[in-house]
């Protein structure tokens, strides 16, 4: 009993009363008319009625007059008089058309069987095939119940006197029948079964006290005791294949089934049984809660007393009460056109149409939950449980409640899975739950957000949106804010996705959104105002052009800021104590192509503001300046916009990018600044050029006086340049020859070769030149005459020393010491030189015994000189070789030349023909060297 009240209980049948048909259209019994049909009347069958049974597509009666009645589908009730007294029993085969029937057709016990054709006719009615008594032998009795076997090969009746007939062959003739008592009792038969199994057939025989089934497809007929348990009329029944056909056996204490060799599993349905059925798997089972003994139904107590009476639909696998229902004084139940139909005293018909499969899981769903978790499943279980439940809802068009169930698995099952599901336009608000519940969880992504926005959008729902986006704080965004932007930028809900770039600080998108899609130039620059300043900077750089195209004056002003102590302008006043950041201004000139206005307004501005600017910003400014003059037509302001030019230029500014200035001058032909920087440069060479292009001959001079010093050449160049004029240039050419006589900065043969190429130059131009060139000469040869004179007297001298040195005994008449200048005493040293010293002087001051201390310094010189002279004498191969390998032998033999590789030294003890070849080779350098000088 314990068992059975913890079965769930479910309504899985719809019950409601046959009505009477419309016309004989046929609709089905359960088909229930329009409300408020004028034909909508309960069907009503006759009364009477004292047996049932069904099948071949007819519900089948027989009643107390002796009447058998068919109500077919169209529930058009037709009958015939089958008995003459009345019908007791009725067997309506499943497979064949044919009917058994029990009756009466004269008082007292003497029933007789009739078998009918429902297919053929006599006379209008069925074809009664055979007729033949139901009692074998002459003992009266009643017959308590019927059944045939679907091959008509086996037909059994049963007797309240406890025995049991079989009728074997064909039950539709006499001649292939043989009628025989299979079963002899003490106790009334209730209920017959046939069991086909394979080639065996079983008849199950049970009665008030017992059940036994026997073996009738073979002889002798073995016999099996199965229980000491029985039950009452019509409270037995045969299983579908679902439960192995076996016997069930509905007692009031148990329900017991049977296999044909032992009892099988029992079930504790408790309450007085009155009715056993088996229907597609189920167990009907009708009862009332007062118990009566089985045997009243064979007494005379009324069984069909006005008690109400519980009709239950068992599953017996699944172990749950499919539905449960009182009726009142409940007829039979019989099952026909997958229906079940419960005829109650009254004549009214019942029908329990059994539900649709989906709607049966709602319920088993409910109580799988429930159960998932009175058993504490985990949450990946109960997440199966709620996808199942919800995939039910979603194939039933039960959209609403399919999504529920779905949002009960976040976080446990795919979303993608419930999202393919409501992607069409109808479903949207489906849709739109799922993806609101995902984000409260925050488990949705980029994609989802996406969905989700969308689904607002086409939805045209802004308060939903407004509430989705505008949260309190960071910490309860549950979406990716920047794929939001995107989405409500692209659906046109700018407002939406500025509040949420500026809220969540995504300046990039804020400033896309105002400056290409609103075009609300003035309040972007604001914005960028209130930024920090890298993320300032930067945006500058990105939407500086599109600002300075529309609003210049409030960009630059910013730039300004921004380049030189920029500070948000969100930050309150004490904030402004602080140093403040400041760009390169440089990399803000390419926003300015356009605006050259506005860009010099900035250059100025930071070359005052803040000196130590880029170099670049003084490039810009010089580059500016330079193109305003040029193309300025009004003096006045050309002249101011020279001075601003040249005063830039003299800042100083230019030192380290002299040749990007220089090229600036010259492409905008601003030769006072090209002079300057040439000035600057020490470019001699180039202002002298400039002003011969320009035939400036004072020029020329002033600039040879000014820098000739530092650049002797200037004035060669100047003599060539007015020796090539064909016009007067005697003053000029006066001049310089000046400069280069005063100097002697060429040789006169070079002067004189110059000015042949001019043929307006005359003799009397180089005349006094030339005069005072040949004084010069005169006296240094004069000069060198003397000095020849006096070094050969001198060499006399000295060779005259050395030979009396050699010859005549030298005579020491030194009386001091030529260190300490005391007067000498022995032991003293004396050289040849004419120097003496105390013994003791000379070993403290001197390096070597053999040289005198005096004349050592000197010495060593002249010995170095010899030395390296000597060391110079290995090099000739290798200026052999140089020189033959050079394109430029002049510039070799120059170098060794600087080098005194040439130089010879000669020493006084050489004789007088060996000192001559060295005064040779010292003239033929020193010609070599003049007329090298006069060739350049």
């Amino acid at each position: 009993m314990a068992a059975y009240l913890q079965w769930r209980r479910f309504v899985f049948f719809d019950k409601e009363l046959v009505k009477e048909p419309l016309g004989n259209d046929g609709a089905a019994p359960a088909t229930v008319p329009a409300a408020g049909s004028a034909a909508s009347k309960f069907l009503c069958l006759p009364p009477g009625i004292t047996v049932c049974d069904s099948g071949r597509g007819s519900l089948v009666f027989g009643d107390m007059e002796g009447q058998i009645w068919f109500l077919p589908r169209s529930l058009q009730l037709t009958g015939f008089q089958a008995y003459k007294l009345r019908v007791t029993h009725l067997y309506q085969l499943k497979q064949h058309n044919i009917l058994a029937s029990v009756g009466e057709d004269e008082e007292g016990i003497n029933p007789l069987v009739k078998i009918w054709n429902l297919e053929k006719r006599d006379g209008g009615n069925p074809l009664c095939t055979r007729i033949f008594p139901a009692i074998p032998g002459t003992e009266p009795t009643v017959v308590s119940c019927l059944t045939v076997h679907e091959n008509l090969n086996f037909m059994a009746i049963g007797f309240t006197d406890g025995s049991v007939t079989l009728n074997k062959g064909d039950i539709t003739r006499d001649r292939h029948s043989k009628t025989q008592v299979l079963h002899k009792g003490n106790y009334p038969v209730t209920g017959l079964a046939f069991r086909q199994a394979g080639k065996t057939t079983h008849l199950f025989v049970v009665t008030t006290e017992n059940v036994q089934s026997y073996i009738v497809s073979g002889k002798d007929y073995p016999r099996v005791e199965l229980d000491t348990h029985g039950c009452g009329l019509r409270c037995s029944a045969l299983s579908d294949p679902s439960q192995d056909l076996q016997f069930i056996v509905a007692g009031d204490e148990c329900v017991y089934l049977y296999q044909p060799d032992e009892r099988g599993p029992c079930f504790a349905f408790e309450g007085h049984k009155l009715i056993a059925h088996w229907f597609r798997g189920y167990l009907v089972i009708v009862s009332r809660d007062r118990k009566v003994s089985p045997k009243s139904e064979f007494t005379g107590q009324d069984s069909q007393s006005s008690d109400k009476q519980i009709l239950n639909i068992y599953d017996l696998c699944n172990k749950f009460i499919a539905y449960s229902a009182v009726f009142e004084d409940v007829v039979d139940v019989l099952a026909e056109w997958g229906s079940l139909y419960v005829l109650t005293r009254d004549g009214r018909v019942h029908a329990l149409q059994e539900k649709d499969t989906q709607t049966k899981l709602e319920n088993l769903f409910e109580m799988a939950i429930n159960l998932a978790k009175s058993q504490h499943l985990d949450s990946d279980g109960l997440a199966q449980i709620f996808m199942q439940y919800g995939d039910h809802l979603y194939s039933k068009g039960n959209h609403d409640g399919a999504v529920q169930q779905y949002i009960r698995t976040i976080g446990k099952l795919e979303p993608s899975y419930v999202i393919r599901k409501f992607l069409d336009a109808q479903r949207i608000h489906n849709l739109t739950a799922y993806l609101q519940t995902l984000h409260r969880q925050s488990l949705a992504n980029a994609d989802h957000t996406t969905l989700l926005l969308n689904c607002y959008t086409k939805l045209k729902d802004s308060s939903k949106l407004e509430e989705f986006i505008k949260t309190k704080s960071e910490s309860e965004v549950h979406f990716d804010v920047e794929t939001a932007i995107k989405v409500l930028r692209q659906a046109g809900y700018y407002s939406h996705a500025l509040y949420l770039a500026e809220n969540h600080a995504h300046h990039e998108w804020y400033l896309k959104i105002q400056l290409e899609d609103i075009k609300n130039y003035q309040e972007a620059l604001q914005y960028i105002g209130k930024l920090p300043f890298e993320q300032a900077e930067s945006n500058m750089k990105r939407y500086g052009k599109i600002l300075m195209h529309h609003i210049p004056e409030q960009t630059t002003q910013l730039l300004k800021g921004l380049c030189t102590d920029y500070r948000p302008s969100t930050e309150g006043r004490g904030d402004r104590e602080a140093p403040g950041c400041r760009a390169n201004s440089e990399e803000f000139i390419p926003i300015f192509a356009n605006n050259p206005r506005e860009l010099k307004a900035f250059l100025e501005h930071m070359s005052e503001v803040q000196p130590d600017s880029p170099q670049g910003v003084y490039d810009t400014l010089l580059e500016l300046r330079l193109q305003n003059w040029a193309h300025e037509k009004e003096p006045q302001v050309k002249e101011k916009l020279h001075a601003e030019a040249i005063s830039l230029l003299k800042s100083g500014r230019f030192c380290d990018v002299f040749d990007k200035a220089l090229v600036l001058c010259q492409m905008h032909d601003f030769q006072d600044g090209v002079l300057y920087l040439y000035e600057q440069g020490k470019l001699f060479q180039q202002i002298m050029h400039y002003h011969m292009q320009h035939e400036q001959y004072r020029q020329v001079i002033a600039v040879c006086e000014r820098h000739g010093e530092q650049d002797p050449s200037l004035w060669e160049q100047a003599l060539s340049y007015f020796a090539r004029k064909e016009e007067d240039c005697k003053e000029y050419v006066a001049a310089v020859l000046k400069h280069i006589e005063t100097r002697n900065l060429m040789p006169p043969l070079l002067v004189v070769q110059t000015l042949a190429h001019n043929s307006t130059a005359t003799l009397s131009v180089i005349r006094d030149y030339l005069v005072q060139k040949l004084q010069k000469q005169s006296q240094q040869i004069a000069q060198d005459e003397l000095r020849v004179r006096r070094y050969r007297e001198e060499t006399t001298r000295i060779r005259q020393e050395i030979q009396e040195l050699k010859a005549s005994p030298k005579i020491f008449q030194k009386t001091k010491c030529s260190i300490c200048n005391s007067a000498l005493e022995l032991p003293s040293v004396h050289f040849l030189c004419g120097h003496s010293f105390h013994q003791h002087c000379f070993e403290s001051y001197s390096e070597s015994d053999a040289d005198c201390p005096t004349c050592l310094p000197e010495n060593r010189k002249v010995m170095d000189m010899i030395r390296a002279q000597e060391q110079k004498r290995d090099l000739h191969d290798q200026f052999q070789h140089q020189l033959k390998c050079s394109n430029d032998s002049f510039s070799v033999i120059a170098d060794y030349f600087g080098r005194g590789v040439f130089n010879k030294l000669t020493l006084l003890t050489d004789p007088p023909s060996a000192r001559l070849a060295p005064g040779l080779e010292a003239g033929l350098q020193r010609d070599l060297l003049v007329h090298s000088r006069r060739g350049t």
